[in-house]
């Protein structure tokens, strides 16, 4: 699933490319990724309207309209949005929505169909179930060691699952929850509430440095993550724990070992993480 990282790159480029242009037509072929309204109620609210910009929180994107009526999209497991110059560049790609624009076209690409848009208000997505109870962006100031070690202390819960729980924090997931555990030594499985205040704020920083590593590299490109413009991430070549089960740990040579916790794969060293 594209993370903060990922989703912030396609943000970045998509706004620099759609801002500013008109939606000449929208094409819904499998309508239902439109989760809360008809695909023609979609294409006639947003045909004829400018896109103002395109903002992020956590992982979903809000392409902001001028009409009443813009769009908000969670691109689960391998939705991606792509923007084209000249139309067919991308055909044949598990393209399914097509915004044509009065230059180029912004395409919602997604090869197992799972993502989501939706038709919300240009004031604000409200009544979106997971969208409304986001925590603190992770990249926000709002997201402070002091936050972080407030809700770990108060839960028993494995802290890989804490993290993962977007009510808390919003944006972080798979590869970079471990990732950033590794760097602040702390192990998956440990409860919450034994992480201390100074751990918590070396894991701040943690989780901080992991992201801003993934931004710097176009994203994590593990299987099938695009950006924009059709191009692959990079940070998968910086990974230290993440899909490297069975190898040594590049810190102290022990093996990283492989567990599953709540369903979700995960990778840690078992001597620098405790």
């Amino acid at each position: 699933m594209p993370e903060l990282p990922e989703v912030e790159t396609i943000r970045s480029f998509i706004e620099n490319k759609v801002q500013h242009k008109a939606i000449t037509a929208v094409d819904v072929s499998l309508p239902r990724l439109i989760r809360n309204t008809t695909a023609e109620n979609f294409v006639s609210a947003l045909t004829g309207t400018e896109i103002e910009g395109v903002s992020r929180r956590g992982k979903y994107l809000f392409l902001r309209c001028s009409g009443p009526w813009s769009v908000l999209v969670h691109l689960r497991m391998t939705g991606s949005l792509l923007y084209e110059d000249e139309p067919g560049e991308y055909a044949g790609r598990a393209v399914h929505v097509v915004f044509s624009l009065t230059e180029g076209r912004l395409l919602y690409r997604d090869i197992r169909t799972l993502g989501c848009l939706w038709l919300v208000p240009t004031e604000g997505p409200t009544g979106i179930k997971g969208y409304d109870n986001l925590g603190p962006d992770a990249i926000s100031p709002a997201f402070t060691a002091e936050g972080l070690y407030r809700f770990l202390k108060e839960t028993r819960r494995p802290v890989k699952t804490v993290l993962l729980d977007q009510t808390k924090v919003a944006g972080i997931g798979n590869i970079y929850v471990d990732e950033a555990l590794f760097r602040a030594g702390i192990r998956p499985l440990r409860r919450g509430c034994k992480v201390t205040k100074k751990e918590a704020v070396k894991l701040h920083e943690a989780i901080t440095a992991v992201l801003q590593e993934g931004l710097a590299h176009g994203g994590t490109t593990i299987r099938n993550f695009i950006s924009g413009n059709g191009k692959e991430g990079q940070n998968q070549e910086n990974l230290r724990v993440y899909g490297r089960e069975g190898t040594p740990c590049t810190v102290c040579g022990t093996t990283i070992e492989y567990v599953k916790l709540n369903g979700r794969g995960t990778h840690y060293c078992p001597k620098c993480q405790k």
